[in-house]
């Protein structure tokens, strides 16, 4: 089997594996981009839309938070921009994540992007609409619950929970989706981290795109 080498590739898409990653565990991730390569760059594929949204203080603020407790006995919390910016970095120390607060909607709000993305369903229909979060599947519901009843209704399978902060995770899911024909994004976060794992990933595949960052103080 030949899996195409570019140079920079795992770094730039944001890729990431461990010492313990499998030879075809690797395999098969780096087929799945050669893949979304080819998709993305095939000039004859029909334009394929997609949005695809962060949740906390992009579309909604809240006040759910992450608890924590790391291998030293320390227990922390953390709310939603707090995760994003060093729930990666605690994961890399031990830390031992519990997300049962996170997996409710608390004291809900409309967010930055919320209008935005109002707009768009409006004017694209919401099939092609996704929602990323780092918050974990079994937010899906209480997410799809709250943003209907402020006017957003996005389709329930549509609600991805990753259950991990870092840009790694999310810049593979939209490689993942390259994969599926999609070719035409708009991608939206409130972590500077996560657009730019998106963007370099984007910018690879080269597909057309739009990348924002939301900012909760601006709109405010």
């Amino acid at each position: 089997e030949v899996v195409k080498a570019i140079p920079g590739l795992q770094t730039t898409i944001g890729l990431k594996f461990s010492k313990t990653s499998s030879a075809q565990d690797v395999l098969g991730v780096m087929r799945g981009v050669d893949d979304s390569i080819d998709k993305a760059r095939n000039a004859d594929a029909p334009v394929k839309g997609i949005s695809v949204w962060d949740f906390d203080d992009t579309l909604a603020t809240t006040k759910s938070n992450v608890l924590y407790e790391m291998p030293d006995g320390t227990t922390g919390v953390l709310n939603a921009e707090q995760f994003a910016k060093q729930g990666e970095d605690l994961l890399e120390q031990g830390a031992v994540f519990d997300f049962s607060e996170f997996e409710k909607v608390t004291k809900g709000a409309k967010g930055p992007m919320f209008e935005k993305a109002v707009a768009r369903n409006k004017k694209f229909g919401n099939e092609n609409v996704f929602i990323l979060t780092a918050r974990t599947q079994a937010a899906a519901e209480p997410i799809q619950q709250f943003l209907k009843a402020i006017g957003l209704d996005i389709p329930l399978k549509n609600i991805v929970g990753l259950g991990d902060s870092t840009p790694a995770a999310k810049a593979s899911w939209v490689v993942g989706k390259a994969r599926e024909g999609y070719n035409d994004f708009y991608f939206a976060d409130d972590a500077y981290k996560n657009v730019k794992a998106v963007q370099d990933a984007l910018s690879v595949l080269d597909v057309k795109s739009k990348v924002r960052q939301a900012y909760v103080k601006f709109s405010k």
